[in-house]
C-alpha cells in the first residue's frame, strides 16, 4: 500500500487511522520533513525538535531518529 507523503498537520494526524508498518514509519518521517521545509525550519531545528527530551524515547533511540530524520532531510530534496 502507497501513503501519500502528508503536507499538514491533519493529514499527519490522519496516518494514525492506518495500521503501523515500516512504510507507514518512513511516510510519516518524510511528512515530518516537508512539513519543516514548508514551515521554513532548518535541518538543525528540526533535529532540536526530534532530540527533545520525552516520555516515548530514550536518548538513543531520539539520537537514531535524528539521523533517520537527517538522511531524509538529504534524499528528500
Amino acid at each position: 500500500m502507497n501513503y501519500p507523503i502528508p503536507k499538514n498537520s491533519q493529514e499527519m494526524i490522519a496516518l494514525r487511522q492506518q495500521p503501523l508498518n515500516e512504510e507507514l514509519v518512513a511516510t510519516a518521517i518524510a511528512g515530518v520533513v516537508q512539513i519543516a521545509r514548508s514551515r521554513s525550519q532548518s535541518l538543525d531545528e528540526l533535529k532540536a525538535e526530534v532530540l527533545a527530551d520525552d516520555n516515548l524515547l530514550d536518548l538513543a533511540q531520539r539520537l537514531w531518529l535524528s539521523d533517520v530524520v537527517a538522511q531524509a532531510w538529504e534524499n528528500l530534496l
